[in-house]
Parts: C-alpha cells; structure tokens; sequence
C-alpha cells in the first residue's frame, strides 16, 4: 500500500520561499516521485519528478532555476523547495509517486502516476 501525505503549503509574498514536503509510505514500491499543480479553473500541471535511484530530476520550464525537487529515500520523503515565489505559482500542489513509467516523457503526464496525495495550497501574493 502506497500512501502520500504532503505538508509545507502556506500563504506567501511574491519572491519569498516555501518548501514542501511529501512522506511517501510504501516508496519501495514507487520509482519516481513528482510534484504537480492545479490552479482554479485549470488543468494538472507538471511541476518536477525525481528518480528515487538519483538518476536525474526533471523540471517544467517554469520553474527552472527556482524550484529544486530531492528526495530522501531513508525518510521517504520528497521535498519541493520552491524560490523566488511568483503570483502564477498559486496553485495546489499534489505529490504523486509511481513505479515504472515507459517512455520517460509520459513522466511529464499526471496519467502516469498511481499514487497522490491529498494536495496542499500555496497562495503567492503580490
């Protein structure tokens, strides 16, 4: 049984820092874990997913250069620091995990992941 809890959202002024956390029980059974978001009215969104072996992580142009995913495997946690906070980052953010994803661009798409969290809200204010 896989299960994700997040925590670490919160309101925060435009350039300030957040950073989020996701305990992933059950990670032995995951490959990769990500973070996507959803803002009102619009679709999940790809944010960044790493390979728990450390074979690489992966971001969403937006984000690059602020955002930095890692992963903990003797916690089983994954952490979204996220900096240089803008407006459109508000959003809820929703940890997944899943085990094998084949071709690797699908890890870009919410349909191949199995397994989310609950979501938590991150609110950026101007």
């Amino acid at each position: 049984q896989v299960q994700l809890v997040e925590s670490g959202g919160g309101l925060v002024q435009a350039g300030g820092s957040l950073r989020l956390s996701c305990v992933v029980s059950g990670r032995s059974y995951t490959k990769y874990a990500a973070w996507f978001r959803q803002a009102p009215g619009k679709e999940r969104e790809f944010v960044a997913v790493i390979d728990w072996s450390g074979d690489g992580a992966y971001y969403t142009d937006s984000v690059k250069g602020r955002f930095t995913i890692s992963g903990d495997n003797a916690k089983s946690t994954v952490t979204l620091q996220m900096n240089s906070l803008k407006l459109e980052d508000t959003a809820v953010y929703h940890c997944a995990a899943a085990g094998s994803v084949w071709p690797k661009s699908r890890l870009y798409v919410a349909s191949a992941y199995g397994y989310w969290g609950q979501g938590t809200q991150v609110t950026v204010s101007s």
